[in-house]
């Protein structure tokens, strides 16, 4: 279609899809002027299933009126919102990562089917930035991220207390060190407004990452949900998107080698979730960016060490890093270490941007007197995980550096939890959780279940825990390593382990071992069924069908 005044989303006049779109949108109230200014979706992806979500449909016409200030129009568009507290219920938990793809592409079809010019993108719960990012690499439009903010928590018998306390003590209520009822009194206490969880989860993580990798506008993470500085950064980015859209910078622009590089020294930082390492590959993988997340947090690991210690890596509160100078003045700290020439959608470099930034140094740290040097998130591999896996460090690690001992092998986070219940895991156990993989489950389960689960039986520091499901971003604690590739149900070691097989685990040398000879193995390998593709038309059947391996980002680029 020809493009009349440098903008995609303009026709020639009197061609069918130019007049088709005037009919359309005078009816929502457009003027013959509007309808050659740029055209920006509004990518709202709310939900009122969950807190997290709530009060983005609030935000929106703040958005709406800078946009169209600053002389553009604005369209709001809708994705799915998964969120782990809810939509986590059925099938196991095994909706929550697909939903990442599915909106990435929700956001396909309704900005490349309306030709749109550029998109704000309002992130909230963990799947929605990455999903967000991976559009825009995609599409490859002049995007900008908006972090919508975190939690409000509450306050407990006179204790602090957040959402990641329920995730944990609902463990004790399962193995009886907590009474149902106190539960239910500390959930109406944790969280007192909307926004994602209180802590270095996944989601305060992916909006950290957003901002490293030059996607959110610089010092807009993180923040208060319906806070001023949130506010404010909607106000700005409303204002810049068009600016954007005048200058043609498009996301491959940001999403570059060296950005990539900035966004995993930030999180090995900060110890973030683990679940970023998938997500980042997927967004370098929709972007046809030449990263490989993997092979960088392999190589930055021993580099980088920890400059804060918000929870659940520590003690400290996510109100204070954001205090303290958040992710800004966390890549000051970290200058030495990232590449300043990196772009921002801002304007202007990296180098140029933390500038501005102020940090409170007892929060974080300067790079020569960091919390702890030992890397907070470690790619391990072996003969157990030929492909990789990942393990998640605290800042105060009370893990076994080094580990050996006897399989325990469940296939469901309900059969661990029951096996923990029961007394049937004991001190010394590698508790082996299979099943749980991308094509497997299928969707990656989530098993965070069992690993509170065991620190309610007050065996977090005794046993080790090996799966190729998925960890909630706030699970820390102990020696957990998690997706575990290839995975099991696809012909991975994990599925040829049995109960009372030796594992051995070195954290210093990034190892997983199954003591079992080579013989033997295949002598299992052989007896194993082939795996199951689903069929039908369910979301999750096509997600098996279709889903690559975590090396390229479990993106939906065809089967292994």
């Amino acid at each position: 279609m020809t493009n009349v005044t440098g903008l995609r989303s303009n026709f020639t006049p009197g061609t069918t899809p130019w007049a088709m779109r005037r009919a359309q949108w005078t009816a929502l109230g457009l003027t013959p002027g509007d309808m050659d200014k740029p055209k920006i979706a509004i990518v709202n992806t709310s939900s009122q299933l969950a807190s997290c979500f709530s009060h983005l449909d609030a935000i929106v016409p703040a958005l709406k009126a800078a946009i169209e200030e600053a002389g553009g129009v604005a369209f709001e568009v809708r994705t799915a919102a998964p969120s782990d507290a809810i939509t986590s219920a059925g099938a196991a938990g095994q909706y929550i990562l697909p939903t990442r793809d599915l909106i990435a592409s929700d956001i396909e079809v309704a900005v490349e089917g309306a030709l749109l010019d550029g998109m704000v993108c309002l992130a909230s719960c963990d799947k929605t930035t990455p999903g967000q990012l991976m559009a825009a690499g995609r599409l490859n439009i002049p995007t900008i991220i908006v972090a919508c903010g975190y939690q409000p928590s509450g306050v407990y018998r006179g204790e602090p207390v957040d959402f990641e306390d329920i995730f944990r003590f609902a463990g004790h209520v399962a193995a009886g060190a907590m009474t149902v009822e106190e539960l239910g009194e500390m959930a109406t206490c944790a969280v007192t407004g909307p926004g994602v969880c209180a802590g270095m989860g996944t989601a305060n993580s992916m909006h950290l990452a957003a901002e490293a990798l030059g996607m959110a506008l610089p010092g807009s993470t993180p923040c208060l949900a319906r806070g001023p500085a949130m506010w404010e950064t909607v106000t700005r980015a409303g204002r810049r998107i068009i600016e954007l859209v005048g200058q043609g910078l498009a996301p491959a622009a940001y999403l570059t080698p060296p950005a990539f590089r900035n966004a995993v020294t930030c999180l090995l930082a900060v110890s973030g979730s683990v679940n970023c390492l998938k997500h980042l590959q997927a967004i370098a993988v929709e972007a046809g960016c030449d990263a490989d997340v993997y092979a960088l947090f392999e190589e930055l690991a021993p580099l980088v060490p920890l400059l804060a210690d918000v929870k659940p890596n520590g003690a400290t509160q996510i109100t204070a890093f954001d205090a303290a100078g958040g992710t800004l003045g966390l890549m000051r700290q970290l200058a030495p270490l990232l590449d300043l020439s990196a772009l921002t959608v801002g304007g202007g470099t990296l180098g140029e941007a933390i500038t501005a930034a102020s940090v409170d140094e007892s929060v974080i740290r300067p790079l020569g007197a960091p919390l702890a040097t030992h890397p907070g998130i470690v790619v391990m591999r072996g003969s157990l995980v030929p492909e990789g896996a990942v393990l998640k460090r605290t800042v105060a690690d009370d893990a076994p550096l080094s580990f050996r001992g006897p399989a325990t092998v469940v296939h469901s986070r309900e059969e661990g939890v029951a096996a923990v219940r029961a007394g049937a895991v004991h001190a010394g156990d590698v508790v082996v959780l299979t099943g749980l993989g991308l094509r497997g489950s299928p969707g990656m389960g989530l098993t965070s279940a069992l690993m509170f689960a065991l620190d309610g039986a007050g065996l977090t520091t005794s046993v080790a825990v090996i799966t190729d499901g998925q960890m909630s971003g706030l699970v820390n604690g102990g020696l957990v390593i998690a997706e575990a590739s290839p995975e099991g149900a696809a012909g991975g070691p994990l599925g040829l382990v049995r109960d009372g097989d030796m594992i051995s685990i070195d954290v210093n040398a990034r190892t997983i071992d199954l003591e079992v000879p080579a013989p033997e193995l295949q002598r299992r390998r052989a007896q194993l069924p082939p795996l199951k593709v689903p069929g039908g038309c369910g979301w999750l059947s096509v997600y098996a069908r279709s889903v690559a391996p975590l090396g390229k980002g479990a993106t939906l680029g065809g089967q292994p």
